[in-house]
């Protein structure tokens, strides 16, 4: 399958004409789990691909509409939770299945997963087994996928500048004939509130991180979250076009100036000096979610997972914040987090 090189994420959409239009312009893959929107993005794609199914190459994720599976999840709810998805989506088969958000070995190679998806795959209600990672651990996990022999794509952040060891492993992936999908190509998406672009520039960014992403002869496309009209035709503006000098500018004065806000997917420098154990990353990610992506239920909802877990930035009121000088890149953490906090706490 030749995936359109910019391609479609569908955590946010509600008109399945927004769908059908992406379709209408080449665009032939789109990303999907059972927990965007609760379950509602997943009836819209159902919808759009109607009638054109065969020519819609369909990934989805081993989660539900409340969130993702944890490895102990037994074979048979696995299974039940895949069929379920199938249900919202009007098909009878999904191309692909990601083990979800996976931020460990132990996570990627969990037997109920691979047992589940071997019965999925025998009974033709999944082709092919993937794994999307965007943790500290993204270069180690994508790897191991790589290598085990039981993936056939893997989907991981991929932006201008990071990721040093990356490169590598997705030029592996080509050779032994993994599909490598790239997502979080925006770099938080920061380019939508920094007062120093013009709008020009705004829209000039999206356009270089892209073709920078999709430059790499070996990657197979990217994923970006489209929901509304016109983020088709910013988007789908720089599906085939040529990386320039402009472009690598552009991509370097944001980086400047995101370089102390932008907390890094895959880093994690700052977590094992916490010493309440806090996720500072997927607080500081939920963050961006609210503040950058208009994400804000999503966001909240992600939060207070962590909050039921007893996993928030509560304790970080009364710290010495020794993560700060545990991060490579200055970030405020103390005061991003009782930000964070704020934002996305439910009351009481």
């Amino acid at each position: 399958w030749r995936m359109s090189d910019i391609s479609f994420g569908s955590a946010k959409v509600n008109d399945a004409d927004v769908v059908r239009a992406a379709l209408d312009r080449g665009v032939n893959y789109i990303d999907t789990s059972p927990d965007y929107s609760d379950g509602r993005s997943e009836r819209v794609v159902g919808e759009a691909v109607k009638g054109r199914r065969p020519k819609v190459f369909i990934a989805s994720k081993f989660c539900r509409p409340e969130g993702h599976l944890d490895i102990e999840t037994p074979v048979a709810e696995i299974i039940a939770a895949v069929d379920g998805a199938l249900g919202r989506l009007g098909t009878d088969y999904v191309d692909l299945l990601h083990i979800h958000a996976c931020n460990s070995i132990e996570r990627l190679m969990a037997p109920n997963f691979h047992e589940a998806f071997d019965h999925l795959k025998e009974q033709g209600k999944a082709r092919f087994m993937g794994v999307s990672s965007h943790t500290p651990l993204l270069e180690e996990v994508t790897a191991h996928a790589v290598d085990s022999g039981r993936f056939d794509v893997v989907m991981a952040a991929y932006s201008f500048k990071a990721w040093p060891k990356l490169g590598a492993i997705i030029e592996r992936a080509h050779a032994k004939d993994v599909g490598f999908v790239a997502m979080k190509t925006l770099k938080g998406a920061y380019h939508t509130v920094l007062k120093d672009f013009s709008a020009d520039e705004r829209n000039s960014f999206t356009q270089a991180a892209f073709k920078w992403v999709n430059s790499n002869p070996h990657l197979s496309g990217l994923v970006v979250t489209i929901d509304n009209m016109a983020k088709i035709d910013e988007y789908l503006f720089a599906s085939g076009k040529k990386l320039d000098s402009d472009d690598i500018g552009l991509l370097e004065r944001y980086d400047r100036l995101v370089a102390n806000i932008y907390c890094r997917p895959g880093c994690g420098a700052c977590l094992s000096a916490c010493p309440a154990g806090v996720p500072v990353d997927d607080i500081l990610r939920y963050s961006m979610y609210f503040e950058n992506y208009g994400a804000e239920k999503k966001a909240m909802a992600g939060y207070n997972r962590l909050a039921r877990a007893g996993a928030t930035a509560e304790a970080c009121r009364s710290c010495a914040a020794p993560c700060e000088a545990s991060c490579p890149f200055e970030l405020p953490i103390r005061q991003r987090l009782g930000k964070a906090h704020g934002q996305l706490a439910l009351p009481g």
